[in-house]
């Protein structure tokens, strides 16, 4: 499955969810004052763009040192991808991430990781350039557009919230999870497929 800009950028969205993270960023923020949440909700997308750039530049460079291939990863990432996908199907009281109940300005944990930068995220961008190195700009673009979705959408979260309303956000990230299945899917078929002719 080889991808580009658009369907890069589009598999990123799914993964990172920002609609479906709006529940789990409005529930995060509930103790954080009014005026403070847009700068915590920035820096927080900032932490997880950076985490996900540095897995995206020095990705193959890990895989070598850890004597791992993007065979591996491809089907590792996958098994990961379908793990979440499943739980935004069948959602968790704590989202598809798990919660974090502590009170207090969240940093780092577990906005920006795991709800943004999760593993299936840093798998994704991981076998993206292990895939296809020569397209590093058009994986740095595409990883440009969904932090910056991201963070407009979780910017308007609560207004988002009001205007769907909490089912049609609930459908719309259950429907997602359903592309994400397939995605996943493909993923470890192509993984298989590929280990089978090597054989």
């Amino acid at each position: 499955m080889q991808y580009n800009f658009l369907s890069a950028t589009i598999l990123l969205l799914l993964i990172t969810d920002p609609l479906g993270n709006i529940p789990i960023f409005i529930n995060a923020l509930r103790g954080v004052a009014k005026e403070r949440r847009r700068v915590v909700i920035l820096r927080e997308v900032a932490i997880a763009f950076v985490i996900l750039l540095i897995f995206m530049l020095a990705g193959d460079r890990f895989l070598r040192a850890m004597n791992l291939t993007d065979l591996s990863l491809r089907i590792g990432g996958g098994i990961v991808l379908f793990l979440i996908a499943l739980r935004m199907i069948f959602p968790h009281p704590d989202g598809p991430m798990g919660g974090d109940s502590r009170g207090g300005e969240p940093l780092i944990v577990p906005l920006a990781i795991p709800a943004l930068a999760g593993p299936s995220a840093l798998a994704t961008v991981m076998l993206l350039t292990s895939q296809a190195p020569g397209k590093m700009l058009e994986w740095i673009g595409a990883l440009s557009v969904t932090m910056i979705v991201c963070a407009i959408v979780l910017v308007l979260a609560e207004k988002i919230q009001q205007w769907l309303g909490e089912r049609a956000v609930t459908a719309f990230e259950r429907l997602m999870g359903l592309v994400l299945v397939a995605i996943s899917v493909e993923m470890m078929l192509t993984g298989i497929r590929t280990f089978v002719h090597q054989l």
